[in-house]
């Protein structure tokens, strides 16, 4: 009788929580948008405000596949990564593989990009604005809104890419990347040494970014009274 696969967790919960609340919030922010429904931008834009500082400080406090510093892949590595790839080679990774690691690097500069220029942004005519965007001049909300909309069309190609790169991998390589950001788990199987499963979540690291999070919002909620 065959042993039962044997899998290991490769993502904590808390991001992948953060990857599906990002999908709602960058939909909701581009429907508030189009809908004109400003109030509900600005709290959309608030809520991924909160996220990205929790992932700012998971990166730095969480466990192994969160943290920020192995997104940065050394270039031999991203050209070995390249090279197999161009060959139609793809060895699994627990975490993003080279490429993808560039890929979640960009997306979330264009994002932080997105939701700083949104705090300051005014609309030509001065009647809808951001929560800080009091504290700058018309002239440097209006050059924020500029970039708050430009970053926004380099956030929707970089998805767009993102989502190619998801199908193309199942395509080619037979290899779902949607699975283990909803379980957490990947297949021990898949990779071709023992990976250890260091991407628990520890209650005390959760509480501790969830606070810096809500005290970012919370800054930015009292400075906008």
């Amino acid at each position: 009788m065959p042993e039962p696969q044997k899998h290991v967790l490769v993502w904590d919960w808390t991001i992948r929580l953060f990857h599906w609340l990002i999908v709602l919030g960058v939909a909701t922010m581009w429907w508030t948008a189009e809908q004109g429904m400003m109030d509900w931008h600005r709290r959309v834009g608030l809520v991924l405000l909160g996220l990205l500082t929790y992932r700012l400080v998971w990166g730095l406090i969480g466990p192994g596949t969160a943290r920020l510093y192995r997104l940065v892949p050394s270039p031999r590595s991203l050209m070995t990564y390249v090279r197999d790839l161009l060959a139609r080679r793809h060895t699994p990774h627990a975490g993003h593989n080279p490429v993808g690691s560039l890929s979640v690097i960009a997306m979330l500069l264009a994002l932080a990009t997105q939701v700083t220029t949104g705090l300051f942004s005014v609309d030509v005519d001065g009647l809808e604005s951001g929560p800080l965007a009091t504290k700058v001049s018309f002239e440097t909300g209006r050059f924020f809104a500029e970039i708050h909309e430009t970053s926004f069309n380099v956030l929707l190609a970089l998805i767009a890419l993102h989502i190619v790169a998801i199908a193309a991998y199942y395509l080619v390589f037979r290899d779902n990347l949607v699975r283990p950001m909803l379980t957490g788990r990947r297949s021990e199987a898949d990779f071709a040494a023992p990976t250890p499963a260091d991407a628990g979540a520890s209650w005390l690291r959760v509480l501790i970014s969830a606070a810096l999070a809500f005290g970012a919002v919370s800054a930015v909620w009292f400075a906008s009274a």
